[in-house]
C-alpha cells in the first residue's frame, strides 16, 4: 500500500451543558464578555461517571460502526490526550479492553496537548505505510473541566470535555497527506497542565500572538507538501482554541472557498479531542463532500503543532 485514508468519524459529549449564564454565577464574568473575547456559548461537561477513557470509547464505537468494522478489525489504537487517568493502563488501552478487542492491538496515548490528534493521525499513517499496521482508530479525548481552575475567569471560561475518533485503513492512493509539525520549546509554558493536582492556565497574549502572526505561513505549507492550494480546499479545521485565533487564521490562509469549522462556539475548548469533534460534525451534517480536501491544523500545548490535508470520508 502507498497511503492511508480515514474511512469514518465518530464524536461524543457529555450530556450536561454549562452556559455562560451558569459561569457568570460562579465567577467575575458576563456572557457578553465570554462572547466578545472568546466566541464561546455553550461547553459540554462530564460527570465523575465519564472519565476520560469513557468519552474516548463512546467515540470509537461510534466510528467503528460508521466504517462497518468490529473492535478486532483495529490492530493499532491511539488515544491523544493530555488528562490521562493513570499513568497505566494508558488510555488506549482501556479503550480497547472496554471495546472487546481480542486482536491485541498496539496501543498508544499521545501527549501533545491541542495538537494531539493531528500528531496521532500523522503517527497511525506513517504506521500503515510502514507496514506495521492496517487499521488504526485515532482518537482524541479530553476531560478538560476536571483541570479547571473555576476561580480564574480568563481560563475556566474556555474549557469543555469531550472526545472525537477516526478509523484509519490502507490505501492504494493515499488520503491523508504529509504532515507539517514542529514546536518552539522556548515558549512552552505559555500553555500548562502543572502541579498536584494538575490546573490548566495559559498566557493568553502570547499565544494569541504566535498563533496569528506564526501559524498562517506554516498551515500554507501544509497545503504546499499536499500538493493543495489553499482556494481548493473543501474545509479547515483548526484547533477550536478561541474564535478570535480561528478566524483570522483561517482568512489568513487563503482558504477562500472553504468551510471554517466553528464547534469551539457551542463546545468550548475541547484540547485533543477539538478537531476530529469538529470533523466528525461537518462530515455528519453533510457540509463536506466525500474525497474533497481538507486542511486540519493542531497547535496549543508546548506550543507545538502538526497539520495535514487529508480527503474527507
Amino acid at each position: 500500500m502507498t497511503g492511508s485514508r480515514v474511512v469514518a468519524l465518530g464524536h461524543y459529549q457529555p450530556a450536561k451543558v454549562l452556559t455562560n449564564e451558569d459561569l457568570s454565577a460562579m465567577v467575575d464574568t458576563t456572557d457578553e464578555w465570554i462572547r466578545s473575547r472568546v466566541g464561546i456559548r455553550t461547553r459540554h461537561m462530564a460527570g465523575p461517571e465519564e472519565p476520560v477513557d469513557e468519552l474516548a470509547y463512546q467515540a470509537a464505537g461510534k466510528a467503528l460502526a460508521g466504517a462497518g468494522l468490529t473492535p478486532d478489525d483495529i490492530d493499532l489504537v491511539l488515544v491523544a490526550t493530555s488528562t490521562a487517568i493513570d499513568r497505566s493502563p494508558n488510555m488506549a488501552a482501556r479503550v480497547a479492553a472496554k471495546l472487546g478487542m481480542g486482536g491485541g492491538p498496539a496501543v498508544m496515548d499521545i501527549n501533545v496537548v491541542c495538537s494531539g490528534f493531528t500528531h496521532a493521525l500523522a503517527t497511525a499513517d506513517h504506521a500503515i505505510r510502514a507496514g506495521s499496521a492496517t487499521r488504526a482508530l485515532v482518537i482524541g479525548a479530553d476531560k478538560m473541566t476536571e483541570i479547571t481552575d473555576w476561580t480564574d475567569r480568563t481560563t475556566c471560561v474556555l474549557t469543555g470535555d469531550g472526545a472525537g475518533a477516526a478509523v484509519v485503513e490502507a490505501s492504494e492512493e493515499p488520503g491523508i497527506g504529509p504532515v507539517l509539525w514542529g514546536s518552539v520549546p522556548e515558549m512552552g509554558n505559555a500553555v500548562r497542565i502543572e502541579g498536584s493536582p494538575p490546573v490548566f492556565a495559559q498566557e493568553g497574549q502570547s499565544v494569541y500572538r504566535w498563533t496569528t502572526s506564526q501559524l498562517p505561513p506554516l498551515a500554507r505549507k501544509v497545503c504546499e507538501k499536499a500538493g493543495v492550494a489553499p482556494e481548493e480546499l473543501a474545509a479547515v479545521v483548526l484547533h477550536q482554541a478561541n474564535l478570535r485565533i480561528i478566524e483570522p487564521l483561517a482568512a489568513k490562509i487563503g482558504a477562500v472557498n472553504a468551510v471554517v469549522a466553528r464547534d469551539v462556539i457551542e463546545s468550548g475548548n475541547t484540547s485533543a479531542a477539538s478537531i476530529p469533534m469538529a470533523l466528525s460534525k461537518l462530515v455528519q451534517r453533510g457540509e463536506i463532500p466525500s474525497g474533497a480536501p481538507v486542511l486540519l491544523f493542531g497547535f496549543g500545548g508546548n506550543l507545538s503543532y502538526a497539520g495535514q490535508v487529508i480527503h474527507s470520508p
